[in-house]
């Protein structure tokens, strides 16, 4: 195994030099730190890991799903116990910087629709926990305490209705917060084809968009092709949604291989495309930006292609990249979300059959901007 600091030649790449507002910003390189997380308490075991969040103590939230695991993997919980490892670890995870597990809880309980297959965690400026999913009866979002005390959901569990329904959400993937404005933005999702937006304190609704900021629509999409127009509709997934500090929301339109950037209020600014070719599960599954004054960089996972790039935030232009498709120390098997602290290290999840979840270490002479609560 190579030493931290060593360059691995899957998990270190290549990178180039940036223009910002500033004047010439330094791309990051990243390095798999493979001793991240630490090996899991109680004989614990993770399923499909489908979200991470890192709040403003640094510490890192993975949802993950425990009902993904295959007896031979959960043996021990088995009744009588097979093999004398392993046991489901709690949907909710809280790591600290070195990989130990702080806090541990999820599942149903009373007040509240559990998900029927975990989908996407943030932790919004207050501390409140938030957790999605997309199993086929989701249309709920949930609110917690850090010690995974119920406080609210929005929306709610059943038959799937359609993209003009503000009652309830369509298999929703992720979520960002706008903390001035008490508002909660929804990547909704799996089965609509909108952003929708709620006051994070009461649930009420606000207001909702599809793609180029028209009102949402359902109608059936023919397959992905880069050398057709583009499409008039986000695709299924609508699989993330970021709030840069400058205003502007990025929106994750996975399987049309694009970002769609608009204002707060759902008025369309531009688009970027990112490896238009990729047909599979598109290219576009989760979006971060870069912890410097001015966000300099979005960070983007690919779980079709198996890799994390460094966008321009202003063009979208790649700058660099790491990972590829495998199963070793900063290999991915469909990378589906990631997470940027404030030193700029990232965290990823993986799911199918990738399970894990993974710490790579930021190296470069960037300033980063001091995070605040």
């Amino acid at each position: 195994m190579p030493k931290l600091g060593e360059t691995l030649a899957v998990g270190l790449f290549w990178a180039a030099t940036a223009v910002g507002p500033c004047g010439a910003v330094e791309v990051p390189t990243f390095e798999v730190d493979p001793a991240w997380p630490k090996p899991l308490p109680n004989d614990w075991i993770m399923g499909q890991a489908a979200g991470v969040a890192v709040d403003a103590q640094d510490h890192v939230w993975v949802v993950q799903r425990p009902r993904t695991l295959t007896d031979d993997e959960k043996a021990a919980s088995l009744d009588p116990p097979r093999t004398k490892c392993c046991k489901p670890a709690p949907p909710v995870l809280e790591f600290d910087q070195a990989g130990t597990v702080l806090r541990s809880w999820g599942g149903p309980g009373q007040g509240y629709d559990w998900p029927e297959n975990e989908h996407g965690i943030q932790v919004d400026p207050k501390g409140f926990v938030w957790i999605a999913g997309n199993g086929a009866n989701d249309g709920q979002l949930l609110k917690f305490t850090v010690d995974g005390r119920f406080v609210m959901q929005i929306g709610k569990s059943g038959p799937q209705t359609d993209s003009r329904d503000t009652s309830r959400l369509g298999k929703p993937a992720n979520v960002d917060f706008d903390a001035a404005a008490n508002e909660v933005y929804v990547a909704d999702g799996y089965y609509n084809h909108r952003i929708i937006v709620f006051d994070s304190e009461t649930g009420a609704f606000k207001r909702m968009w599809g793609a180029y900021g028209r009102p949402p629509t359902d109608d059936k999409l023919p397959p992905y092709d880069p050398a057709a127009a583009p499409s008039q509709q986000f695709a299924n997934p609508v699989h993330c949604v970021k709030i840069a500090r400058d205003g502007l929301v990025y929106v994750c339109d996975r399987t049309n291989d694009r970002i769609q950037v608009f204002r707060k209020d759902g008025s369309f600014v531009k688009e970027m495309f990112v490896e238009t070719n990729t047909r599979a599960n598109g290219s576009v599954w989760e979006l971060a930006l870069w912890p410097d004054a001015d966000e300099s960089f979005l960070l983007n996972a690919d779980g079709a292609n198996n890799e994390v790039r460094t966008l321009s935030r202003a063009t979208g232009k790649t700058l660099g990249a790491f990972g590829r498709n495998g199963r070793g120390a900063g290999q991915f098997h469909w990378v589906h979300n990631l997470a940027v602290d404030s030193r700029g290290n990232v965290f990823t999840t993986e799911v199918d059959t990738g399970k894990r979840a993974q710490k790579f270490l930021a190296y470069g002479t960037f300033v980063l901007r001091k995070r605040t609560p």
